[in-house]
């Protein structure tokens, strides 16, 4: 089809190629889009620069999501299921394409899209650098130029019909979320499925600690957030504890300790994975902690010392080579 429409957006331009099938979907906020793409310059040989089909996987977008190429949701937006159409665009809606290109490039060469970026965001990463990396991107960089995308629409997903990854949820959604994770993540643990709940425990965390990303650190609400994230964190903690990850265990407590010296049960898995790993000095300070700040736990403690003792003798006779029961220390 030759027919030329203008959309009502500035500096676009469309032309379908293959009709599509239906009435115009509803794109509501937090819709996604499936859909395979070509890039091409806009010269004589129309030179195609990208082409999902290549890498074989169809990409994705998430309608009110703000995708670098703004433009993109529009031209989208405006296409039937199966439709084949092919937009002209000008230079003030292409100016991004070369770092959105790199991104796309790099993932599927296996790559981390955003290695070695120093900011943030894209148009910092822009100024800072004069090469992507790529020739032909460069040259988009240097000098922005209108382009042509091919687009072809597969699929419209509405919001409740697929599991939203996090980045792709509003904070409403978020908070939402998390209770759901965390009563998940306790449902798999009372089945010993330890590795699934502290996936589910995992994602609960990233959801807020993105929301608390965007507060003023030890502000009311940040500190909200945290008194939300540390109960998930220290069951996160005993996941790994069951799956062996001390070392991890190690890390996300001392953390936890950092911003509050005072809780007890940070301390007592803190103590628990340094016993694991023969730590003996660091367990018992830890543990003796414990029984310090919650005096109700003092017979667990004592247990705990006593099962550290004799974890750290037969350690000793293993490492002299005797037999732990002619072993004078394990008397």
């Amino acid at each position: 089809m030759d027919e030329m429409y203008l959309l009502n957006v500035e500096g676009v331009k469309k032309k379908i190629l293959h009709g599509g099938r239906g009435e115009l979907p509803q794109f509501k906020d937090g819709s996604k889009l499936t859909f395979h793409f070509q890039t091409l310059k806009d010269d004589f040989e129309h030179t195609v620069i990208d082409d999902s089909r290549q890498a074989g996987i169809p990409m994705e977008i998430i309608v009110g999501k703000l995708f670098k190429i703004e433009v993109w949701e529009t031209l989208l937006t405006s296409m039937r299921i199966g439709e084949v159409a092919e937009f002209w665009c000008d230079a003030i809606h292409t100016g991004m394409y070369a770092l959105v290109s790199k991104g796309m490039r790099r993932i599927a060469e296996g790559k981390d899209p955003l290695e070695g970026q120093k900011h943030r965001c894209g148009m910092g990463n822009m100024f800072d650098y004069h090469s992507t990396g790529y020739a032909d991107l460069d040259e988009l960089q240097r000098a922005p130029q209108p382009l042509i995308f091919i687009m072809e629409l597969f699929k419209v997903d509405d919001p409740s019909s697929y599991k939203r990854d996090t980045w792709a949820m509003n904070k409403e959604e978020k908070l939402s979320a998390v209770p759901v994770l965390h009563s998940e993540g306790n449902r798999l643990v009372l089945l010993k499925r330890y590795q699934e709940a502290a996936a589910k425990y995992q994602e609960a965390v990233i959801c807020l600690r993105n929301i608390q990303a965007k507060e003023k650190p030890w502000a009311e609400d940040w500190l909200s957030l945290e008194k939300l994230i540390t109960p998930l964190v220290l069951n996160y903690c005993q996941c790994q504890l069951e799956l062996g990850e001390y070392y991890e265990v190690l890390e996300h407590t001392t953390d936890l300790l950092q911003k509050n010296k005072e809780n007890v049960k940070a301390y007592f898995k803190r103590a628990k994975a340094h016993a694991a790993v023969w730590n003996e000095k660091e367990a018992r300070e830890d543990f003796l902690r414990v029984a310090q700040l919650d005096p109700s736990l003092a017979a667990a403690v004592k247990k705990e010392l006593r099962l550290l003792g004799e974890t750290m003798r037969e350690k000793r006779c293993r490492s002299q080579g005797c037999q732990l029961h002619l072993c004078p220390a394990a008397s």
